[in-house]
């Protein structure tokens, strides 16, 4: 599943048609870095893809001032079929990806614990400040917060959370890694 095209198609189904530059701060307003894949630098590449897909179409050049000339796309029917079959992938998909920090502490046994400890604590920093960061998003709204945002923001957190708590549970139990290496 392409998590830019998804977003791309999305938004002009949702939004109507927009131009590359209207794309990106929407990426940008809607947050996406926060809940997806997305890159507001691979959208205009993406556009130009889906363009010759044919799943969307130019229906005009806009120019503002000594702005550069814009190309303002729309989805076409076609555009809106491959939304759907995006969508129920992206429905379908259940992704928990292995994180290599569990490999790590795995191969960790030579590693001296207060090393490790250090490792994990600078993890757990981190992990914090992304929490916090998520606090923060909570707590401010933006245009056309929908509830939908208000669940991913919160899906976020909980993840976090559920970081938070393992990083935790590790530090409590560095001293019992040593018992098992040996």
């Amino acid at each position: 599943m392409n998590p830019t095209r998804l977003f791309i198609l999305g938004a002009l189904a949702k939004r109507g048609p927009m131009h590359g530059h209207q794309l990106r701060r929407e990426a940008r307003m809607d947050r996406t870095e926060l809940w997806s894949q997305v890159k507001p630098g691979s959208l205009y590449g993406a556009l130009h893809r889906l363009e010759g897909e044919k799943l969307i179409e130019p229906v005009r050049t806009e120019q503002l001032g000594a702005l550069p000339a814009r190309t303002v796309y729309s989805i076409t029917a076609e555009g809106h079929r491959e939304l759907r079959a995006l969508r129920d992938e992206a429905f379908a998909e259940v992704v928990l990806k292995p994180d290599p920090v569990d490999l790590a502490l795995v191969v960790s046994g030579d590693l001296d614990r207060e090393m490790l400890r250090g490792y994990l604590e600078d993890r757990l920093a981190a992990l914090t400040a992304q929490a916090t960061q998520f606090g923060h998003l909570g707590e401010r709204r933006w245009p056309d917060q929908s509830v939908a945002d208000d669940l991913v923001l919160e899906h976020a957190r909980l993840r976090i959370e559920a970081e938070l708590t393992w990083h935790e549970l590790v530090l409590t139990r560095l001293d019992k890694l040593s018992e098992l290496d040996g």
